[in-house]
């Protein structure tokens, strides 16, 4: 496993780095996270520099990349401006790898192209009141109708759903079904009739909205079947990897940013006529945070070689997940209090990425569910 980047990754960094320089400088990132902008205004440029497009095959419009430049991708737009990650593991993970993986071949030529160009964003409106870590206990409906389905139900915690031209919605379409069988995945465009959507306020990631979605007899076509039906549940296991992995590699990304805000602070901040990063207690600290971000970045990196190599790698998906989002949550604690003061004021970069990091442990799939899947496959 060689860990060198090469000219052509180093090449696509670079332009992440005059991307970000450019369009999200950290006062701008600052203000999207006080006025709750989404960065979506940022997609099609983010299309046309290839970002979307690296991991696809190019008759796509795919750039035919492996997974470990995605990878890098998305840890320097964690450690840059974690908005920008977020959408775009969302657009590659929910929408391009959704389709690529088990779209039919019609559904991957109309939409594909679109989601590689930017000019498509899909959420995924997975979660529901009693259905979240439990995902085969989801109660939406759908019911058979001529031309189409008519869906009835209630989605919440659905992230950009207000940005994205489609709902990814899984569904209950055999009535008589219960837990992972007889599920399927819909297409819904949020502002189909019968479609409410109200915003759920939380204390982070401002500029990643939340929705609770409700579904009142809505109509969609029979080509709006993503999948085959009744597999959806399958289907959606069968992308999980490349979600976790998104998230890993990008809170990678972000945990290196509040480690590199710690250092300079501790650097700079002097006490006892001193920087406080003499002081043994705070440079083990800092050490502590270096190593656990490095022990998230081999495993992330790790991930990335084996589904680049097309290896089940359930487990490692599972792990490189906890992993990462333990060490952002743990370097953004001890951040804190390195900075103190400084960090707990308003306009501080680390306060940010601590309230932002509390949700990643339980996002897209909660870590105690993931040590789960860890043991299952460890055979226990």
């Amino acid at each position: 496993m060689d860990f060198a980047i090469t000219d052509e990754q180093s090449r696509i960094l670079d332009t992440v780095d005059r991307f970000i320089a450019r369009r999200l400088p950290p006062e701008e990132v600052r203000r999207r996270d006080a006025g709750h902008i989404p960065p979506y205004d940022l997609l099609e440029e983010m299309g046309e520099l290839g970002l979307f497009a690296l991991g696809f095959p190019t008759e796509y419009g795919g750039l035919g990349a492996d997974w470990r430049s995605v990878c890098l991708v998305q840890e320097r737009l964690g450690l840059h401006a974690y908005m920008a990650a977020s959408i775009y593991n969302r657009v590659v993970g929910f929408g391009g790898m959704s389709f690529l993986t088990y779209g039919s071949p019609a559904q991957k030529k109309e939409f594909l192209p679109q989601i590689l160009a930017g000019k498509m964003l899909i959420a995924l409106a997975l979660t529901e009141p009693e259905a979240g870590s439990d995902a085969a206990a989801i109660r939406t409906r759908a019911a058979r109708v001529d031309g189409g389905w008519r869906v009835v139900g209630r989605k919440t915690w659905i992230s950009d759903a207000g940005g994205a031209r489609y709902l990814l919605t899984p569904v209950r379409t055999d009535p008589s079904s219960t837990g992972a069988k007889g599920i399927s995945i819909l297409l819904i465009p949020p502002d189909a009739p019968g479609v409410s959507m109200t915003p759920l306020p939380k204390i982070g990631n401002n500029a990643m909205p939340s929705w609770d979605i409700g579904f009142d007899d809505v109509f969609v076509p029979d080509e709006a079947l993503v999948g085959e039906e009744g597999n959806g549940f399958r289907h959606l296991m069968s992308t999980l990897h490349y979600s976790r992995a998104s998230m890993a590699a990008t809170v990678t990304g972000c945990a290196q940013a509040a480690v590199d805000l710690a250092l300079r602070h501790a650097k700079e901040r002097r006490q006892f006529g001193r920087p406080i990063g003499q002081f043994q207690v705070i440079r083990h600290r800092l050490a502590d945070m270096q190593m656990r971000v490095d022990q998230a970045r081999l495993i992330v990196y790790h991930l990335a070689w084996l589904i680049a190599r097309g290896q089940i790698c359930r487990r490692e998906a599972a792990q490189a997940k906890i992993i990462a989002t333990e060490a952002l949550q743990y370097v953004a604690h001890h951040g804190m209090q390195i900075l103190a003061s400084a960090g707990y004021a308003a306009e501080s970069d680390m306060q940010r990425i601590w309230r932002d990091s509390r949700l990643y442990s339980f996002g897209e799939g909660t870590n105690e569910i993931q040590r789960e899947l860890v043991a299952r496959e460890l055979g226990l």
